[in-house]
C-alpha cells in the first residue's frame, strides 16, 4: 500500500543532484589544465599529463571527460565563453569605444585563442549547439565593439569584424617549429602596431575587400 510520503512525491519528476563543489571545483581545473597544455604543447598531449597539472587523479579526468573529443570540446567553449566576456567587459569598462576595441583585442590575445585552430579539424564537431550559440555570443559583441568604434569615426570603414578576429587567430597562434612559451610579448607589441593602422583616418588603402564572419565560417 502506498505510504503518504509516497503519494505525496507520486508523479513529481526528480531532480538532477546538482554537483558538489569540489566536483566543480575539479572539473574547472581539469579544463584550466588542458588549456594550458593544449597551448604549449597542441591537442594531442597526453591525458594523464593533464591529469597530473591539475592535480587530480586520472579516473576524476575520465569521470569529467570520457575521451578527448570531450575535453577538446570544453576547452573550446570555455576559450570562447572567457573571450566573450572580455568584449562586454571592455565595452562596459571604457567610455571610448575605440579603446574599448584595443582593451578588448589585447584581453582576446592573453585568451590565446589562435591556439584553438589546431584543435578544430579532424573529427571536431564545430556546429555542436552550444558552440554555435557561444561563438554567436562572441560575434556579436565584437560586431558592437566595432560599430561603436567606426560610429565615432575613430575606426577605419574599409574593415570589417572579420579581419578583427582573422588577426586576433593568426598573432595569437604560435609559428611553426617555435615554442609558444614567452610569444605573448610579441604578440601584444604586433596587435598595438595592428590597432594603430585601424585607426581613421586612414593612411593608405586596403586590397581586396573586409573580411567577413561568413567569410570565416566559409573558411
Amino acid at each position: 500500500m502506498e505510504t503518504a510520503a509516497e503519494a505525496a512525491t507520486c508523479g513529481t519528476p526528480r531532480r538532477t543532484p546538482r554537483p558538489r563543489a569540489d566536483a566543480l571545483r575539479n572539473r574547472e581545473r581539469i579544463v584550466a589544465a588542458a588549456r594550458e597544455m593544449f597551448v604549449e604543447f597542441g591537442p594531442e598531449v597526453p591525458l594523464d599529463e593533464v591529469a597530473r597539472r591539475a592535480g587530480v587523479g586520472n579516473a576524476t579526468l575520465y569521470r569529467n571527460f570520457p575521451d578527448r573529443v570531450a575535453l577538446v570540446h570544453e576547452v573550446v567553449l570555455a576559450v570562447t565563453r572567457r573571450t566573450t566576456d572580455r568584449a562586454r567587459e571592455a565595452a562596459e569598462t571604457e567610455s571610448d569605444p575605440f579603446a574599448a576595441l584595443s582593451r578588448f583585442v589585447h584581453a582576446a590575445a592573453d585568451e590565446r585563442i589562435g591556439a584553438l585552430c589546431p584543435m578544430l579539424s579532424g573529427g571536431f564537431d564545430k556546429d555542436h549547439a552550444d558552440l554555435l550559440a557561444e561563438r554567436g555570443r562572441l560575434e556579436e559583441a565584437v560586431e558592437g565593439l566595432v560599430a561603436r568604434a567606426m560610429s565615432t569615426g575613430r575606426l577605419r570603414t574599409d574593415i570589417a569584424v572579420g579581419d578583427v578576429l582573422l588577426v586576433l587567430s593568426q598573432l595569437t597562434r604560435p609559428l611553426p617549429g617555435l615554442a609558444c612559451q614567452g610569444i605573448d610579448r610579441f604578440a601584444h607589441r604586433h596587435l598595438q602596431l595592428f590597432l594603430d593602422g585601424l585607426r581613421a583616418p586612414a593612411r593608405s588603402g586596403l586590397p581586396g575587400s573586409a573580411a567577413t564572419l561568413e567569410d570565416l565560417r566559409r573558411g
